[in-house]
């Protein structure tokens, strides 16, 4: 008999961030994937008839190649076990979830995805950064630091307005300011770096477009971390009247507009 696959986001790390039914699909699993960002505390407890999985890459080295990881979820679930996919996060945000969904669906396998709490807007809320906020900011943009961004992407980037939430994004730091400077944002234009969301050792580094690179280095920023680049960052950093002052100054240019 088939079995299936069921993609868990497991949120940005925090075992209480779980939704109930990610919780009911791990206490079904017969065995568990799991990624180095989703969440292990308490895993075996939440998996208890499981086998336990770890296929976590870390940067630069992934010890289970991507497709590997295909085969594994196929390969188990075609000789009749319920596979749960542990990942960080979203599956469907930079998760690389779309491939291994594509995977089970090529092999004829049933597979079903269950949403989880992004990093991308939970990490910064984490630090008290809102992606947006009324009058500040109307949009965000989710981007992968992964590889450096190209000239245009950047350029559309920077145009867009808004807030900038870059995921995987420690390593090309250097390139991300130094294009979106290139491309009109201003030197003093806000930026954070919020490393292990929601652990203990959870810590914020800002600074603006022309220092955060120096900044970071001297801080010893690694990954896991988030970075978010707008005028939101000054919300949770500069306090009240900092606040006030940029919505007056929003409503005054849309005024002006």
């Amino acid at each position: 008999m088939t079995g299936r696959v069921t993609l868990v986001g497991g949120g940005p790390g925090a075992i209480d961030l779980l939704t109930v039914r990610a919780v009911r699909a791990l206490a079904d699993a017969d065995v568990v994937l799991v990624d180095r960002l989703a969440p292990h505390e308490e895993l075996a407890a939440l998996a208890p008839h499981a086998e336990i999985v770890d296929v976590g890459k870390t940067p630069g080295h992934h010890a289970v190649p991507q497709r590997e990881i295909e085969v594994m979820l196929v390969r188990y679930a075609a000789s009749g076990a319920h596979v749960v996919r542990l990942k960080g996060g979203d599956p469907y945000v930079l998760g690389r979830g779309g491939e291994e969904v594509l995977a089970c669906h090529a092999a004829g396998i049933p597979v079903e995805v269950v949403p989880g709490v992004t990093s991308a807007i939970a990490v910064p809320g984490a630090a008290g950064i809102p992606v947006t906020h009324r009058e500040v900011s109307r949009l965000f943009t989710v981007v992968s630091g992964h590889a450096p961004l190209d000239d245009e992407e950047l350029a559309h980037l920077a145009g867009l307005g808004g807030t900038i939430v870059v995921l995987m994004g420690i390593a090309t730091l250097p390139s991300l300011v130094a294009g979106l400077a290139r491309h009109g944002l201003p030197p003093g234009h806000p930026v954070a770096v919020v490393e292990r969301g929601f652990s203990a050792e959870q810590r914020t580094t800002v600074g603006t477009l022309a220092d955060i690179v120096g900044t970071a280095a001297r801080a010893r920023v690694a990954s896991p971390a988030v970075v978010v680049v707008g005028e939101v960052v000054r919300l949770a950093h500069d306090g009240e009247a900092a606040a006030g002052e940029l919505m007056a100054r929003a409503a005054a240019m849309s005024v002006i507009a």
